[in-house]
């Protein structure tokens, strides 16, 4: 619950956290389990204090939370001075020495863009410099501001404005409002010490956008939407060096355009470290991944330090397309130790492995829905399969067939609840459409409790969620039959909404009045790859 707004909050240390305009719904989560890791909660440690203008109707990418100050400084390292965020996303999974600074806590968060030590804000600027004036004339604004006030050290002020351009001189009468700060240290304007910034939050669209630009066509100023104020404006020193945390090239190396083994339902990068930090990931813990297929999650488990262990019933992707495009150079790519891989079924766990006691800190998992990959479980199409003699058994790979999506989820449940420690979280992704119901129609668990879930649209019918859930007692084998007879709180009604994507969303595009113009292209496209594929193959071998 948020507190009042208020523009002087003595004794307090107030940071402003940027979120990327992305994954909306799923900013606050990832912040959250990620404090919950530095044991920092807030409503208990920290509170939230409501923005300007609370009424307004857009997700805005701010948050303001306040601590207070004599907790923050026996909690973080408040003097970071020269200390500037490593590139390497990879040091997430490292152990701090000492007290963390406020950057090295929040930097892990992917939809983070940055934090501000915040000194004052306000509904507009006049008034948000007024509030930055009491703040620095109080006892407690003048003890914050002691690290800033060295002669030795530079500084400049930035104007963020959200995507609305003011010329040279306007800004700079926007970074005069606040020269009673009065910093003693040369300005630079390339790479100084300190950096402050001064934000002008606008209306942004579900893109980003502003959506009343100042500007219109061939640079004209808009004069009703010059005229509009903004909906905040806020001030105060950049934590961590950099501004945009996500920039520099952080997450483009772990883009999957630089991975050497992909495949067609590999997760993207910026995703699966969202999931990793929902299950709370950290050095030295074990994770597992029972449908692990190329390995892009498990991979991300391994840059946050854990030690990696992966199940798929397909031996062809676990073992790759060769001695350098497999799970294993991935992991070399990035220098992360190899992951123990296993063929096994995620349907019959417990015939593979003799104990069932906890074993994993975490369970990160995009299990196969039949959208562009089938579940397969073991087993045969016949009724009475041959039985295996005994000295095929070493190498015999089983026969598979169709795995059922609500038995891929009531298994993937079950599992998690025997195999995770308490505490420990199970991850997972799920598409559903429209008329999914998150409080009846996810499957449930008697030892797992639903911590959140967090929704992504993809298109008109189709969406996906982020699902976390934790184990919260001990698992009963002896129960194993009920628990799996209560996966689904509706029955039958809320397994078919997860079994039956495919299928719906075909049924859903056939009412649409292009439908069978969109697939004759799509078989088109299909034969023209598939001739082109077989001329590149013919002209191969005649060179040869």
């Amino acid at each position: 619950m948020s507190a009042p707004f208020t523009s002087v909050m003595n004794d307090r240390y107030n940071i402003l956290v940027e979120f990327a305009h992305i994954h909306l719904d799923f900013q606050r989560a990832e912040l959250e389990a990620v404090l919950s890791m530095s044991d920092i909660y807030i409503g208990r440690d920290c509170f939230e204090i409501s923005l300007p203008n609370p009424n307004r109707e857009y997700h805005s990418p701010f948050m303001i939370l306040s601590f207070d100050y004599a907790y923050a400084n026996s909690k973080f390292n408040l003097d970071d001075e020269g200390q500037v965020l490593s590139d390497d996303i990879g040091r997430f999974g490292k152990k701090v020495t000492g007290k963390p600074t406020i950057a090295e806590v929040f930097s892990r968060v992917t939809l983070v863009r940055s934090v501000i030590h915040l000194f004052g804000y306000d509904s507009d600027l006049d008034s948000c410099a007024n509030a930055v004036k009491k703040w620095s004339e109080s006892s407690s604004g003048k003890n914050q501001l002691i690290p800033y006030r060295k002669q030795s050290v530079s500084w400049k002020i930035t104007v963020h404005t959200l995507g609305t351009t003011f010329t040279t001189v306007e800004q700079n009468e926007m970074r005069g409002k606040f020269s009673f700060l009065d910093f003693p240290g040369p300005i630079k304007m390339m790479n100084p010490t300190y950096e402050y910034l001064l934000v002008r939050e606008v209306e942004l669209d579900h893109k980003g956008s502003a959506v009343y630009p100042r500007y219109g066509e061939k640079k004209v100023i808009i004069p009703e939407n010059d005229s509009r104020p903004p909906l905040a404006c806020y001030y105060g020193r950049v934590l961590g060096g950099l501004r945009n945390w996500r920039g520099k090239g952080r997450l483009e190396q772990l883009t999957l355009k630089k991975r050497s083994y992909l495949g067609p339902t590999s997760m993207d990068a910026e995703l699966s470290l969202i999931m990793t930090n929902m299950a709370r990931v950290k050095q030295g813990s074990f994770a597992f991944d029972p449908f692990v297929g190329t390995g892009s999650i498990l991979l991300t488990c391994g840059l946050r330090g854990a030690y990696c262990f992966g199940t798929d019933i397909d031996i062809r992707v676990l073992r790759g397309k060769g001695g350098h495009e497999n799970i294993w150079s991935n992991f070399k790519q990035y220098n992360l130790p190899r992951p123990d891989l296993v063929r096994s079924d995620n349907a019959i766990y417990h015939r593979h492995y003799k104990s069932h006691n906890a074993l994993y800190d975490a369970i990160v998992t995009d299990p196969p829905y039949g959208i562009r990959a089938g579940a397969r479980k073991s087993g045969s199409k016949l009724e009475n399969p041959k039985p295996i003699l005994d000295k095929f058994r070493y190498d015999h790979i089983a026969q598979t067939q169709v795995y059922e999506v609500s038995d891929v989820m009531a298994d993937l449940l079950d599992v998690s609840a025997q195999t995770l420690a308490l505490g420990g979280r199970l991850v997972y992704i799920i598409p559903s459409m429209q008329d999914f119901d998150p409080e009846t129609d996810l499957p449930v668990h008697e030892c797992l409790k639903t911590v959140c879930v967090s929704y992504q649209p993809l298109q008109s019918e189709l969406g996906r969620r982020l699902v976390t859930m934790e184990k919260i007692k001990e698992y009963d084998p002896l129960k194993r039959a009920e628990y799996l007879s209560k996966t689904w709180v509706n029955g039958p009604e809320s397994a078919e909404k997860c079994a039956r994507i495919r299928e719906r969303l075909i049924e859903a595009a056939k009412l649409r009045p292009d439908y069978d113009e969109k697939l004759r292209h799509r078989k088109q496209k299909r034969k023209e790859t598939k001739e082109a594929a077989k001329k590149a193959k013919t002209e191969t071998k005649t060179d040869v």
